[in-house]
């Protein structure tokens, strides 16, 4: 085997995998944002959107930003194991090829 060019190879997936990582992470961040920053911060002009009854504004202060976060950690921790679970098959492939 030619291990440069395994070197090289696991590099380029270890590059691949940080690349997605900080993709999921930059949008996770972008939700949070929206979330517990831009519904206060435009609470007036969200006066007339209404979530079961309540206007936007008092939802996400009272008990929306809450669920929101809960999501996003949800969906951090599943697509991360998604992508550890992509990245380390790719791993053992590269390791069985002759």
């Amino acid at each position: 085997m030619d291990k440069p060019a395994d070197h090289a190879a696991l590099q380029a997936r270890r590059a691949a995998h940080w690349r997605k990582t900080q993709r999921l992470t930059a949008i996770l961040l972008l939700v949070w944002l929206l979330t517990g920053f831009l519904t206060v911060f435009y609470a007036r002009e969200l006066l007339h959107l209404n979530v079961f009854g309540w206007p936007l504004p008092f939802y996400m202060a009272a008990q929306g930003a809450s669920l929101v976060y809960l999501a996003i950690i949800g969906v951090y921790a599943w697509s991360m194991r998604r992508l550890d679970r992509e990245f380390h098959q790719a791993q053992h492939a590269a390791e069985k090829q002759p």
